[in-house]
């Protein structure tokens, strides 16, 4: 499973041969570079590690400022390992967007969802509320109504749709198109939304 690490840039609206207005997103994608070569023989899988994102080395740890400099390379602020890479490449190699991705491609992307915090069951699970605010009801219209329990079985089953924390999730969007490839950029044009806010780590693979 090929793949990249980026970062998201945001969202723009692009036109295509048809005249029609498709919204995309832009990531800034690579260069990676190979920080770990996992084999059969001594890890047990095959996969390779990438780094993306310089850091400075006063704010990496010991073990990982070794683990850098035996790939020839400064401290990375995000690592992501890929399995069944289709390629094979050695530790050090720079890893670039066109080496993965072309034009009409498709890809996943994955990332973490923008955190909404504690939300009631209408946001979170798109309930519609207890009902009309007649016949005695008083701020109940945002309100989840009844769970079922009574005194048998005298317990809340789990799984049950309530309020809680919402978003802040690895999230995966399948099957989106490669609108654009912009090499000298690092650039890549996504068809669509992806999981994440501004500025946070995308993964991307096929």
């Amino acid at each position: 499973m090929s793949g990249i690490i980026g970062k998201k840039v945001g969202m723009t609206t692009i036109f295509n041969a048809e005249g029609q207005a498709v919204p995309c997103t832009l990531i800034e994608a690579g260069p990676c570079v190979v920080t770990q070569v996992r084999t059969e023989e001594k890890d047990g899988y095959k996969a390779i590690q990438l780094g993306y994102g310089d850091k400075k080395e006063k704010n990496t740890s010991r073990p990982l400022v070794g683990h850098f400099k035996k790939a020839g390379t400064t401290p990375k602020r995000k690592l992501v390992e890929f399995k069944e890479f289709e390629k094979e490449y050695s530790l050090g190699d720079t890893i670039r967007i066109e080496d993965v991705f072309a034009e009409g491609d498709f890809l996943d992307a994955s990332g973490n969802s923008k955190g909404r915090g504690f939300q009631g069951v209408v946001k979170r699970h798109g309930f519609s509320g207890v009902g009309g605010q007649t016949h005695g009801q008083h701020n109940r219209g945002r309100h989840p109504g009844s769970i079922g329990a009574c005194s048998f079985p005298s317990r809340v089953f789990k799984g049950i749709r309530m309020a809680g924390r919402m978003g802040n999730t690895r999230t995966t969007v399948q099957n989106l198109k490669v609108l654009k490839v912009l090499t000298e950029q690092n650039l890549i044009v996504i068809s669509g939304s992806i999981p994440g806010a501004k500025n946070s780590y995308i993964t991307l693979h096929k």
